[in-house]
Parts: structure tokens; C-alpha cells; sequence
């Protein structure tokens, strides 16, 4: 496995992007999500990386603009569709043996890559995406996830039962996880982005995590 570092431009400003080099004629994009460099948290998108340029096909990972390596403004993750664009021609210009492309993003990744309509991927594999407008109160089904997870629990009920857990917060989570969601113009984005996208999409999402949690709580269950 041979990795390259490169550059390329987006709309003026210098962008930094790994090439894992392998002969397949399908290759993958690494979108990295929140501020995260294109090494991934701990290193795991590169080591992902390296594992699937050795299975024979090429990988593409880069850091958006003000993030990493890159320069220009970090617009956050709404606005990247630009930089998803700039990467693709990028990763077709150096691997050009690459006919077809598959974007891989986690949490607002993902919601990038739903928002851009794919971006101009050829398929998505999409990981927990985001949709949390609220950061300050977890949404409901994130709560009601929560409590139906506590009450398969034995120590959680005898807790409740020997009056060790407080009858005043359990009232007041009670009462958000029954309330209904709030209108999440982000989720009704993602959901219109990801309707205009020709390509096979997968959606993978972890039971525990509160970011899929809230996502299943916005979607209609539907697989794309």
C-alpha cells in the first residue's frame, strides 16, 4: 500500500487530501465529520484506510477547508457540499483508473453527504447521521431509547423501587420523552437531499448511540 498526501483547490483555498493507493476501479471517499482531520479520531480513518487499499481498492480521505492541514474558512458541515465536489475530481484526477466512487461519512458526514444529494457519488454508506438542532436537551427518542434500555434493567427498576432514583427527574424525563419532537428543518433537508440521489444507499446506525437514536426518531423509517 502506497499513501500519497496532496493538494488540490476549492474555491480558492488549498485543500489537503490522502490518497491510499490500490488498482481497483471502485474506490472510496472519507468524508470526516464535526472538525475532525482527515486522519480520523485516534487515527481510525487512516487505518481504515490502509485496510481497504489492501484489499485492492483506493481510498481518498482530506480535511475541509479550515480544518487540519487546509486553508479558507471552516463553513461547517451545511456548507461543505464544495469541498466534497473539489475531493471527488481530486481522487478521480489522481487514481484515474477509478470509475466509480462510494462516499463513507459519520454523524454530520453523513448529513453532508445527504444535504449535497450525494455530492456526486456514485453510492453512500452513511454512519449515525446527524440531525440534532438542540445540542442543549437531548431529543426524545433519545430519552425514550434511554429509559426503555433502564427498564430492562433489574438494577435500574429496584433503584426506582428503594426510592434511589428521584421521582421529580424521572417525572420531568418522563414528560420530554413523551413530547412530541419539535419540527427539525435539518432532518427534512437531509431526508429532501437524499430523495434527489440516483445511487444505492446504506444506512448504518449504532443501537446505543444517541446521534442514531434522535436520527431514527426523525426518519420515516423508509429505506432510501
Amino acid at each position: 500500500m502506497t499513501r500519497r498526501h496532496l493538494s488540490f483547490e476549492c474555491e480558492g483555498a488549498e485543500v489537503w487530501g490522502s490518497l491510499d493507493a490500490a488498482p481497483g476501479a471502485a474506490g472510496l471517499l472519507i468524508v470526516s465529520g464535526g472538525n475532525e482531520v482527515r486522519s480520523g479520531p485516534w487515527g481510525s480513518q487512516a487505518l481504515l484506510a490502509a485496510r481497504i487499499a489492501a484489499a485492492g481498492f483506493p481510498v481518498f480521505r482530506f480535511d475541509r477547508r479550515g480544518v487540519g492541514d487546509s486553508e479558507g474558512v471552516n463553513f461547517g458541515f451545511r456548507h461543505s457540499a464544495p469541498d466534497v465536489a473539489a475531493a471527488l475530481a481530486a481522487f478521480r484526477a489522481a487514481a484515474r483508473q477509478v470509475r466509480r466512487i462510494v462516499g463513507f461519512g459519520n454523524c454530520d458526514a453523513a448529513s453532508a453527504l445527504m444535504l449535497g444529494s450525494g455530492s456526486g457519488c456514485d453510492a453512500l454508506v452513511l454512519a449515525n447521521p446527524w440531525t440534532i438542532e438542540n445540542e442543549a436537551a437531548p431529543p426524545p427518542a433519545a430519552v425514550r431509547a434511554h429509559y426503555r434500555a433502564r427498564l430492562r434493567n433489574p438494577g435500574a427498576i429496584i433503584r426506582l423501587l428503594t426510592g434511589r432514583v428521584s421521582p421529580r427527574g424521572l417525572l420531568g424525563s418522563l414528560r420530554q420523552a413523551a413530547a412530541p419532537p419539535p419540527a427539525n428543518p435539518l432532518a427534512a433537508e437531509m431526508a429532501t437531499g437524499l430523495a434527489g440521489f440516483p445511487g444505492p444507499t446504506t444506512i448504518l446506525l449504532a443501537e446505543r448511540d444517541r446521534t442514531a437514536q434522535a436520527f431514527l426518531g426523525e426518519w420515516d423509517g423508509v429505506d432510501p
